[in-house]
């Protein structure tokens, strides 16, 4: 069985109106000194954000157990100074990011100019476990088709500095302003891969291998495959959803790698407009089916993911699981929905966040 873990970052916001706190080291002082484990929670690029990152775990039930629990510590952390958090990927309500202060953030504004100063945007990355890296360079190549689903799947940034953006997920289309972002071509071996990171970390125009910011890429700390196309989820549930489907396409991609199935060679400019759909309409329009890169509707697509990676689901216990998560998402909508619905509802971005806030922790 394959472990997985998942890093989420969390909008730190003020409990009442609804803005952006820029209270990450306070935070991060309150949770060191008081945690049990205080290597949980991390600093992010702005001081309006707070990740964590849970333990590889090979059950779901566990994971989600953990989730919760991490976002319930955060909430009660973020309390004590005055603030609370948000499972938001952009603040609905306008806000004026602050890089943090160290060495490796501050490169990067000076580097990226206004590109860095508007990144506040908060992610869920997943880390499925691979053998070598020759495998998951296999896994990596074989994925790449269905990322666009998850991107779909998670939407939950609908809203701009006080805006309504027109995407489902925005958070993605903001991430794409890094050089370094997106879908890759095909790499065939984990040799060619680590070459490609290296002749970009010589260009000098990123820092170091942390900042090869692949939809999908080996992990340069743990022996897994990170996946990091989804927004931050509203609900630790689709959270676990993530981590599910994520695990089910790495497991299927390495079967077909050791059969010898060749990876689909879809090219790079089909891939970033099935990521833009996903991010313009998630799961309210037509996606691009991964298999032939044309427009479908999204519960076809959906439908096809899961049969995609079926067998692994049903070798791991999850089919059900998976198969309950996509049908309630198509059904009552991602998180980009809720945001809108409660919009639509009463008018007020400030509500939109604090309601958010609610279903963050449950």
């Amino acid at each position: 069985m394959r472990t997985v873990g998942v890093e989420e970052e969390l909008l730190l916001v003020d409990p009442e109106t609804g803005e952006p706190q820029a209270l990450s080291a306070a935070v991060l002082a309150r949770a060191t000194r008081d945690a049990a484990e205080p290597d949980v929670f991390e600093k992010e690029l702005h001081n309006q954000m707070l990740e964590f990152a849970t333990h590889p775990r090979s059950g779901m039930d566990e994971l989600g157990e953990e989730i919760v629990r991490i976002r319930g510590e955060a909430a009660r952390h973020a309390g004590e100074i005055g603030c609370t958090v948000a499972a938001l990927a952009t603040s609905p309500l306008p806000v004026r990011p602050s890089v943090s202060m160290n060495r490796r953030y501050q490169w990067m504004a000076e580097q990226y100019g206004i590109a860095t100063q508007e990144q506040l945007v908060c992610g869920c990355h997943v880390h499925v476990s691979v053998g070598s890296d020759d495998e998951g360079v296999a896994v990596v190549d074989r994925i790449r088709p269905w990322l666009s689903v998850l991107s779909a799947l998670s939407g939950n940034s609908p809203f701009w500095q006080g805006k309504e953006s027109g995407y489902s997920s925005y958070r993605s289309r903001v991430w794409q302003r890094w050089p370094s972002a997106g879908p890759t071509e095909l790499f065939g071996s984990a040799e060619r891969y680590h070459r490609r990171v290296a002749d970009m970390v010589e260009t000098g125009t990123i820092l170091d291998e942390g900042m090869v910011y692949f939809d999908a890429r080996l992990s340069a700390r743990y022996p897994t495959v990170e996946i990091r196309v989804s927004d931050v989820c509203l609900h630790a549930d689709t959270a676990v959803l993530m981590a599910t489907l994520a695990r089910g396409l790495v497991e299927t991609a390495a079967r077909e790698w050791k059969a010898g199935e060749d990876p689909v060679d879809h090219s790079v400019s089909l891939l970033r407009l099935a990521g833009w759909r996903a991010a313009r309409s998630g799961l309210t329009d037509d996606l691009l089916h991964p298999a032939t890169m044309r427009r479908a509707p999204a519960e076809a697509v959906v439908r096809a993911l899961l049969e995609h990676v079926g067998e692994a689901l049903d070798d791991a216990g999850d089919l059900e699981r998976a198969r309950a998560g996509c049908a309630r998402l198509l059904r009552d909508g991602n998180g980009a929905r809720v945001q809108r619905e409660v919009w639509e509802r009463t008018g007020s971005l400030r509500e939109v966040v604090t309601t958010c806030v609610r279903h963050t922790q449950g």
